[in-house]
């Protein structure tokens, strides 16, 4: 009994009613023009119909007069965490884009013509069954009432109380299953076309390019930086020194520096889309990357060939951060060990190999399954590159071949994009 009452005491029922008494109402404006309410016959009734529908067609191919409608539909017959439940969890599955084809104006004008009878089907049901309530109310308190219902009633007497409930349970019935028919509509007939599903789903892609691209940053500066500073703070207690000490503590403070203004350009992306992202080092800046893997204990050897100014913005600073993710590797899973690294520009490339060997008693890391190398893999894949990772002989290798003849962006960038 609690479930047959629940469309009582649910907002939506009544909004849903609403909605479609609102269409009837442009039937009944017509209808007293023409053909009028007096006496009407059933002819009459099929006029009121029919006359508005020329009127909803012309009406339909206008394309705002789809925004409007779906405004409505959102708001009336999809309110609160029902727009939820009729758009999978996400968003509504009512469009307010206006119409952009053909095929959206004359999916437009079925949904007016469908809601229009629907509405004043309704209504005359409704009008019908009050009606019929109101004259079981007046049989049972003993008084004959002038017909207003084309519906029979019983003669008046006592036994026209029960009725009432019984009728204004049907009443209940036919407004929520004239809702749930015309919220099935509107989803339907009112629904976003091919295009907008499509536009909607690059927009999901950026959005998760750009959290992937921010996921990406945040583990690579802060990572790079926590490593740093463990592997510093580790040597300065083992040295035992003052001086050690000193510049250890120099490198942890000039590493956390960068490693916030990192996640100050970051945080400001995402709290201020619109502002400009800010600068981002590139491989220009690679010394500070390699001072700071010396300061921590690594012997970095560096070769450079090829003009690095020559390399395109967006290769030059993908690549800082490749690099970047290279040596923090070293320092997390092989310590201070010698590190060879060579960057070479050449025939319209820039390849990047960073080599270190492999710590005796250690497993070799396996290949991929970190995010670090798959972020790397990652960067040099949305660049039109590639990049290996894994072990060589006894030594592991980072290896990284990215074009810079184009100095393009590697995606179209979204709002914000780091």
């Amino acid at each position: 009994m609690p479930r047959l009452l629940r469309p009582v005491f649910r907002t939506v029922t009544y909004t849903r009613w609403l909605h479609l008494l609102c269409a009837a109402v442009l039937a009944f404006m017509c209808a007293a023009v023409f053909p009028g309410y007096s006496r009407p016959t059933l002819g009459d009734w099929l006029l009121v119909y029919l006359v508005p529908v020329p009127l909803l067609l012309v009406a339909g191919a206008v394309p705002a007069v789809r925004r409007a409608e779906g405004l409505q539909a959102r708001l009336l017959l999809f309110p609160g965490g029902h727009a939820r439940e009729a758009g999978g969890g996400e968003e509504c599955g009512v469009s307010v884009a206006p119409a952009g084809s053909w095929r959206d104006r004359a999916r437009t004008a079925a949904w007016l013509v469908l809601r229009l009878v629907l509405g004043l089907s309704l209504a005359l049901v409704c009008g019908q069954l009050l009606a019929l309530v109101l004259e079981l109310a007046g049989g049972a308190a003993g008084r004959r009432t002038d017909t207003i219902s084309v519906l029979p009633a019983p003669p008046p007497g006592w036994w026209c109380a029960p009725l009432v409930p019984v009728v204004l349970c049907v009443l209940l019935a036919v407004v929520t299953g004239a809702g749930l028919l015309v919220a099935r509509a509107a989803l339907l007939l009112l629904g976003p076309s091919a295009a907008e599903r499509l536009a909607a789903l690059e927009e999901r892609t950026e959005q998760l390019l750009e959290r992937n691209r921010i996921a990406r940053e945040l583990h690579d500066s802060i990572g790079h930086a926590l490593t740093v500073a463990v592997v510093q703070a580790g040597a300065a207690r083992a040295a035992g020194d003052a001086a050690f000490t000193d510049r250890a503590l120099d490198a942890i403070e000039e590493t956390g520096r960068a490693a916030l203004e990192d996640l100050e350009r970051v945080l400001r992306v995402l709290r201020e889309p619109e502002l400009p992202a800010g600068r981002r080092p590139t491989l220009q800046e690679a010394d500070r990357l390699l001072d700071s893997a010396r300061a921590s204990g690594a012997q970095v050897d560096v070769a450079v060939s090829g003009p690095l100014e020559t390399v395109p913005g967006p290769v030059s600073r993908e690549g800082y951060r490749i690099l970047q993710e290279a040596l923090t590797n070293v320092l997390r899973h092989s310590g201070t060990v010698p590190v060879r690294v060579e960057l070479t520009v050449a025939a319209g490339r820039l390849r990047m190999e960073v080599r270190n060997p492999l710590p005796s008693g250690r497993p070799a890391h396996a290949a991929g399954t970190g995010s670090g190398l798959r972020g790397v893999r990652e960067r040099a894949a949305l660049l039109g590159g590639r990049a290996r990772t894994g072990p060589l002989g006894d030594e592991w290798q980072v290896h990284v071949d990215l074009p810079v003849g184009r100095p393009s962006e590697p995606k179209k960038a979204p709002r914000g994009t780091l």
